[in-house]
């Protein structure tokens, strides 16, 4: 046996990068997984989201490790949407016992026009949707009478700001700040159900976040000025950027019952970002 067998684990933004890394290590442990992404572009963002062949090529991924996968596109950002593809993915498989509010968006540099649009995109998906999906799963996961974890993904822009005056990253780290208050109260609301919740905060990862055209621009500049947010984002230990597999270790062990009394937690992933 190992360690999640016959347990059921849902995530968001499962299509790519750490989504996928997620789906993976958690099926290679035994779980199942209900798999949940957007798989549509959002105008304000300036770089692409995953789509629907990215989705597909996570379920042959868990399906080749022997496990079962229902993979369902939904947008985050909407409540109806998200609490359908929840129930619909529930009613697959019959329980559900981990819930990973992993999807998030995030546009560093500037632009564009409509500002208040770009605001809205990013808190819509980064917190809202934390919210909505978490609300959605909730009870399920008590109806199992056995407990469950949640985990979501934060920032190091959740521990602390960076010198930066764009929307984007304002709206990015009230995102993910706001993400640590969700964190903390769900934790202390479920602790009686013995529902762990925690929140994971990566450095830089490697994924379709971070390796675009738009990216790559700013890093350029940063390699000569200090111009734009990436220019002080630089990790304390000797490593550019991390993998997403790097923050499904920390996620393999924040499900698993070597961290049953661990609930309310903020944990960095970062190569020391946040002790620079």
């Amino acid at each position: 046996m190992t360690t999640l067998d016959g347990k059921v684990a849902l995530i968001t933004g499962a299509a790519r990068g750490q989504g996928r890394s997620h789906a993976v290590r958690l099926a290679s442990e035994g779980a199942d997984i209900i798999a949940i992404d957007i798989c549509a572009d959002i105008a304000t963002m300036d770089y692409p989201n995953a789509n629907s062949a990215d989705l597909q090529e996570t379920v042959r991924l868990v399906e080749d490790l022997g496990r079962k996968i229902v993979a369902i596109e939904a947008d985050v950002r909407d409540a109806a949407q998200t609490t359908k593809a929840v129930d619909d993915g529930v009613a697959t498989f019959g329980r559900l016992d981990i819930v990973l509010s992993n999807a998030g968006i995030v546009r560093l540099g500037d632009g564009p026009d409509d500002e208040a649009q770009l605001w809205e995109d990013v808190v819509a998906t980064n917190l809202t949707g934390g919210w909505n999906v978490t609300r959605a799963a909730i009870p399920h996961i008590q109806a199992g009478g056995s407990g469950g974890s949640i985990i979501f993904t934060g920032s190091t822009a959740g521990l602390r700001p960076t010198p930066t005056t764009s929307t984007g990253a304002f709206a990015y780290t009230a995102s993910k700040w706001g993400l640590v208050g969700l964190c903390k109260q769900l934790a202390a609301g479920l602790a009686k159900d013995s529902i762990r919740v925690n929140i994971v905060h990566p450095t830089g990862v490697a994924s379709g976040m971070t390796m675009n055209e738009a990216m790559t621009k700013m890093f350029e500049q940063a390699a000569t000025s200090d111009s734009n947010a990436l220019a002080t984002m630089q990790n304390a230990m000797p490593v550019e950027i991390l993998q997403p597999e790097d923050i499904s270790d920390a996620i393999s062990f924040l499900v698993s019952d070597r961290a049953k009394w661990i609930t309310g937690v903020s944990l960095p992933v970062d190569a020391g970002f946040s002790i620079r």
